[in-house]
């Protein structure tokens, strides 16, 4: 494609029927067709694997300051990223999640033992959901009374983003501030009482040589809550109803469960639960003979780049062996997600219990229903569990 900006003609529209209607397949047709798109809803949007890594590891040309509020760490640059993100990671150290897997199977063990078998279970609102606030409560050392809280803050947070509802988003991001400050508050007022957990511990970490303020911690806990749990739910939906449509591999696992992370890698890798990231171009530069000008925002999809045929051979097709190296589900480069051994331990754990816990998976009653822009997975899944 030529070098051209003519924006007054859009390459597409993200949100139009075709797109909703078939994210995946609206997405491969435009890696093919204009890798590098303008439209009027989304600025840019980058297709290709190459030309998303490229992004990813440019920070100076490609700034991740793309919010009004304040982001922590992702929506920070260099070097005032640096700190904050080596806070962060400790938080997912290996030893923190070695402490937490016990926990967290329990929570899986009990849940797949609550499920119905032998007719049809909606596992989205049921069971993906469910696990994700349940683990999300349970890490961050909540109490489990807030799931409901937090499923309704979720479903309001999505909408108002597909919407682009930006006072709305602003409301709903000062309700949340609000849930944490209350907690926060509550741990003060208990001193040496206050429960040992990763809320209370962020309240005594530091930065710089100073303590974190609130306004941080709760950007902090808003960027793990928003994108943890809408991106559980969506990884376990899919993870499902793969295995529903692929009993050999239920059964490969079932007999290997030492294999399950290469499958979840590999299977996310094709039907990503997180669809794009943003950055914020900081000069112009030319990308896939693009003219970018400064100021402008470009949006990373990271399913078509795992679904990009010059970096993965069919790849639409599971398959063992991959180089999970170039699979972008986490991201890549400094701000690749910080949050994927807390993410990998907990899908690990649930589908281990899954399979040990049942005979069979198999799809019955209403076809699935895919979930829309910028949520991944399915939105409605019906499954039977034997």
């Amino acid at each position: 494609m030529n070098e051209m900006n003519n924006k007054s003609l859009p390459d597409w529209d993200p949100h139009s029927d075709t797109v909703t209607t078939d994210q995946l397949a609206a997405y491969d047709e435009m890696r093919n067709r204009c890798p590098v798109a303008f439209s009027e809803r989304h600025q840019w949007s980058l297709f290709r694997h190459d030309e998303i890594m490229r992004v990813l590891h440019d920070h100076d040309t490609f700034s991740n300051v793309v919010s009004q509020h304040l982001s922590v760490p992702n929506g920070m640059d260099p070097p005032q990223h640096t700190a904050y993100r080596k806070l962060i990671e400790s938080f997912f150290s290996f030893d923190a999640m070695t402490a937490f897997e016990p926990v967290c199977r329990s929570l899986a063990s009990t849940l797949v033992k609550s499920l119905p078998r032998n007719h049809s279970v909606e596992v989205v609102s049921t069971f993906a959901q469910t696990f994700a606030l349940q683990v999300q409560c349970a890490f961050l050392g909540w109490p489990f009374s807030m799931q409901e809280l937090l499923r309704q803050w979720s479903r309001k947070n999505h909408e108002a983003i597909l919407k682009q509802e930006r006072d709305k988003l602003s409301d709903i991001a000062a309700e949340f501030s609000t849930y944490i400050r209350e907690l926060l508050q509550a741990r003060r007022d208990s001193g040496e009482q206050a429960p040992r957990d990763v809320t209370t511990a962020l309240l005594h970490s530091e930065i710089d040589g100073r303590p974190l303020t609130d306004e941080e911690i709760v950007s902090i806990l808003r960027n793990w809550t928003a994108g943890e749990i809408g991106t559980i739910a969506g990884a376990v939906s899919i993870l499902l109803q793969f295995l529903a449509e692929h009993p050999e591999l239920q059964q490969e696992l079932r007999k290997q469960p030492e294999k399950l992370p290469e499958a979840i890698d590999e299977t996310l890798r094709i039907y990503g639960p997180l669809i794009s990231n943003r950055r914020r171009a900081t000069r112009s530069v030319t990308v896939g003979g693009r003219a970018i000008n400064a100021g402008e925002k470009l949006s990373l999809f990271w399913v078509s780049a795992n679904r990009d045929e010059q970096v993965f051979e069919d790849a639409e097709l599971f398959r063992w062996g991959r180089d999970q190296n170039k699979n972008l589900l986490y991201g890549a480069g400094i701000h690749v997600c910080p949050g994927a051994p807390l993410a990998r331990l907990e899908l690990r754990v649930l589908m281990e219990e899954v399979l040990a816990g049942t005979k069979d998976i198999t799809l019955i009653g209403a076809a699935p229903t895919r979930a829309v822009f910028p949520a991944g997975g399915f939105s409605q899944l019906h499954i039977q569990f034997q």
